[in-house]
């Protein structure tokens, strides 16, 4: 059981780093997310892609996970007021289970985002170290479901990379539009991120604009990724393209997209190529209750020699809030050809929901609840 002295330790730390220096003010905010939830899942392959027998028979499975709606984390942000309208800024975000207390992306301290930089309120900002590339920013107001850790296919649409390390950003809003751009150094999603004699290997770069202007809102962006492929060092040309629009009207927001995406080895053979379509709507039912509903479409035009059947994913969401900070919901997704999030059709293969062998879908549904502090 936690005292009164043990809940003022923690204010009166941050309370000592926001201490004006030389003229200047900082300040330090904790801050975070904890979600959990009870999911069901079907047709979810007993073996695991680095095992023998890949992909296994299907089985239903009931569990505890963490980051149903947010992927849960806590973090340090900060600025100091240097003056002329400038200001130092750095953010250091963990991301953690809260189902079994580990650390997750690979169990990196800050794997969420750690970076530094200056904003001016005139310029925009600078930033530098582990972030979120232009085409994750760019579509982030146009995600049906606010990129949910659960069920949206975010590694199909905008690839490994939507987190890249050794990075400088900049962003920079001017009235009704909002441009963004990246440069990795080397980024160690796939590869061993900087390596030296080779200035292109793991390197990606990007670009994003948005518009928002009354109910309206359109975004434009681009991402290239040159990951290590392999071993000797091979290189890949992994290239993303992309626009969304949406549009809100009282308590209802519509949005939609589309993403070119082409990855090519190093002798430039195709690896994959495919037109991504995603769908949706936020509802706003109540002032206590969100309703979303969102579509997504993979047209698989070439996959390494192989004929896949295109993936396709409906999602539902029920959040419902409790209070301003804390809120509970149902969330649950059915998709054809490939698993939750479009795992096993060879396109993203990332988020762990692998199809058992013998089926052709997969249903999840989760009940849990968040707060943010």
């Amino acid at each position: 059981m936690k005292t009164r002295a043990h809940r003022r330790i923690l204010p009166t730390a941050l309370a000592l780093l926001a201490v004006p220096g030389g003229g200047a003010h900082a300040s330090v905010t904790l801050y975070g997310v904890a979600d959990a939830n009870i999911e069901y899942v079907n047709h979810l392959s007993a073996t695991l892609p680095t095992q023998p027998g890949f992909p296994g028979p299907g089985h239903s499975r009931v569990a505890l996970g963490s980051g149903g709606l947010s992927g849960s984390r806590w973090g340090l942000r900060g600025t100091e007021d240097l003056g002329s309208a400038l200001k130092a800024v750095f953010v250091l975000e963990n991301g953690f289970g809260i189902d079994d207390g580990r650390q997750t992306q690979s169990g990196r301290l800050f794997g969420r985002q750690a970076f530094v930089g200056l904003l001016s309120e005139r310029a925009g900002r600078l930033a530098f170290g582990r972030q979120y590339t232009a085409i994750f920013d760019a579509f982030s107001n146009f995600s049906p479901s606010g990129y949910s850790t659960q069920y949206e296919p975010i590694a199909a649409q905008l690839g490994l990379d939507f987190r890249s390390d050794n990075t400088v950003k900049y962003t920079g809003t001017f009235g009704a539009v909002t441009a963004i751009g990246n440069y990795s150094f080397g980024n160690g999603v796939l590869g061993a991120g900087e390596n030296a004699g080779q200035s292109r290997r793991d390197t990606g770069y990007g670009a994003g604009l948005n518009y928002f202007a009354g109910g309206f809102g359109a975004a434009l962006a681009f991402n290239r990724f040159n990951p290590t492929l392999g071993t000797g060092g091979a290189v890949g040309n992994f290239r993303k393209a992309g626009a969304a629009l949406s549009y809100r009207a009282g308590p209802v927001k519509l949005m939609g997209g589309y993403r070119w995406g082409l990855n090519k080895s190093a002798d430039g053979a195709t690896i994959v190529r495919d037109d991504y379509y995603w769908a949706g709507v936020n509802y706003r039912a109540t002032p206590a209750l969100d309703l979303t509903l969102a579509f997504y479409y993979d047209d698989v035009k070439a996959l390494a020699g192989r004929n896949v059947k295109n993936p396709w994913q409906v999602s539902l969401i029920a959040d419902y809030s409790l209070s301003r900070r804390t809120d509970v919901y149902l969330t649950t997704a059915y998709v054809q050809h490939a698993g939750i999030n479009f795992d096993t059709s060879a396109v993203s293969f990332a988020n762990g929901y692998f199809l058992g062998s013998g089926h052709r879908s997969m249903t999840a549904v989760a009940a849990g609840m968040r707060h943010r502090f």
